[in-house]
């Protein structure tokens, strides 16, 4: 069974719940970072400072569907919208992908700002060339989309990070479980928003959350603001 810490699936849970909860103020509100929160103290001229650590995304490096490796630190200058899936998943992932689809298209305006990222958690069968036809399958056309491939155990620890749970399990179809999860992620690591992948009002929230995002901590707009 996958679990997810019960502390962050809370906050995570929280995160989906507020997409549908306006503000009057929805164009100067800024998105929550989600997950635990650690206070460290240190002594700066005999005063007890308090520092605040917020959950932060591990760095990584994977191979995309052109075969180039990609690292975390090569995209630090945009803000990324995550999900965990694999190209023989016959339940969830079609829903996911297609829906991821319809919020890059939504952003088309963002593209130089945002990076797509779907991470499979099947490596052994996702390598680049069925990336590239799982890719042609589903008519993606997106510049600002890599679809990554590597390790399994390290992938599957890296989606708990993305608050997603991955793992593998051959008695469901597919061989694999996974959570739907869409997360939004700003340059500095942090998870701004969990969103479900599978629905299409959250997908529309995350659309939102986004340019809320870009606007009030980048001072960017695209042409549809």
């Amino acid at each position: 069974m996958i679990r997810i810490k019960e502390n962050k699936l809370i906050i995570g849970l929280l995160a989906i719940a507020l997409w549908g909860c306006g503000t009057t103020e929805e164009e100067t509100r800024r998105l929550p970072i989600v997950g635990e929160v650690d206070v460290h103290y240190r002594m700066v001229n005999g005063k007890e400072i308090a520092d605040t650590i917020y959950h932060k995304v591990p760095d990584f490096k994977y191979i995309n569907q052109d075969s180039v490796w990609i690292s975390s630190s090569d995209l630090k200058d945009k803000i990324w919208v995550t999900d965990f899936f694999f190209t023989h998943c016959p339940t969830i992932c079609p829903p996911m992908t297609t829906n991821m689809k319809r919020l890059n298209i939504m952003t088309e305006d963002l593209k130089n700002h945002l990076q797509f990222l779907s991470f499979s958690i099947d490596p052994y069968r996702d390598n680049p060339t069925r990336l590239r036809a799982y890719i042609a399958e589903h008519g993606i056309k997106a510049t600002n989309w890599y679809f990554f491939t590597g390790e399994e155990e390290a992938t599957h620890n890296l989606a708990k990070e993305f608050f997603n749970g991955a793992e593998k399990d051959e008695t469901i179809p597919g061989g694999f479980g996974h959570t739907p999860y869409f997360a939004l992620v700003d340059t500095k690591g942090h998870v701004r928003g969990i969103y479900d992948g599978t629905n299409s009002d959250a997908i529309d929230s995350l659309a939102n959350d986004i340019r809320i995002l870009l606007k009030t901590e980048y001072n960017v707009t695209g042409s549809k603001n």
